[in-house]
């Protein structure tokens, strides 16, 4: 059984002065160990607040209770809390957590050090090396691709143990879909890397005329060679970033 939830902060007086008592976020979530950047607390104020994210926390804090969840409370958000908002650079969008014991991190694709790669993630680093030469890494960890800019997205942020899919449809995918919202109505010349059909609907409602968006099927082994390898979009995204004054991703 999980430990029991409760909130941590990061210090800063603004994170301290959006979670006060009278937040609803911070009632939903005060026994949950959660962190996530102050930078993104004013962003998503009224997401927290919404009815269906204290019911979806409600939900949350219940099955960790219960049992295995993925991934650990306190990395629920590391896909926020590595990558500030005001410092994305690039949104890849993922579905699901890892279900199996210790592979989720908080970050879509990304395993912890340790862990066997996924075949998704075999294919991704065949994709990088192919694409722009960099050597394989030496573990499955993708943090130092949110530490550089990159918002590793799942649209579901929770999972049962052993059971894909059992946190979908409970509220997670209208909180990610409003992150996506925001990031595309209040940040330019983003690179929204859209892998599969899935992340691709996900993906109709950012602003084509102000962003970067790259698609092709999803790296599993079903899809992979049907149009996922070869796709360059490391190098395309990173063309971008640095036409419009950016600096490019050490994939």
């Amino acid at each position: 059984m999980n430990p029991p939830f409760y909130l941590r902060t990061d210090g800063s007086p603004a994170f301290q002065l959006f979670f006060t008592l009278t937040s609803l976020f911070y009632k939903t979530l005060l026994l949950m160990q959660v962190q996530i950047h102050p930078s993104w607390a004013s962003v998503l104020q009224s997401e927290f607040d919404a009815p269906y994210f204290q019911q979806l926390t409600a939900f949350v804090r219940q099955e960790y209770q219960q049992g295995p969840c993925y991934p650990p409370g306190r990395e629920i958000f590391n896909a926020f809390n590595l990558c500030p908002f005001d410092r994305v650079k690039v949104v890849l969008i993922g579905q699901d957590p890892y279900h199996g014991p210790g592979q989720a991190e908080g970050l879509c694709f990304s395993v912890k050090e340790g862990i066997k790669l996924p075949p998704s993630l075999v294919n991704i680093f065949k994709e990088v090396q192919d694409d722009t030469g960099a050597p394989q890494p030496a573990n499955g960890s993708l943090r130092r691709w949110a530490e550089q800019g990159v918002l590793l997205l799942n649209a579901t942020l929770t999972v049962r143990a052993h059971q894909a899919g059992s946190h979908q449809n409970r509220g997670w995918e209208t909180f990610t879909d409003a992150v996506i919202r925001q990031l595309s109505a209040q940040r330019e010349h983003l690179v929204f890397i859209l892998w599969g059909s899935y992340a691709q609907k996900k993906g109709q409602v950012i602003d084509r005329n102000r962003h970067l968006v790259l698609t092709s099927p999803h790296p599993s082994p079903l899809s992979a060679y049907h149009g996922f390898f070869g796709n360059h979009h490391f190098t395309r995204c990173n063309d971008y970033l640095q036409e419009h004054g950016e600096e490019a991703i050490r994939w």
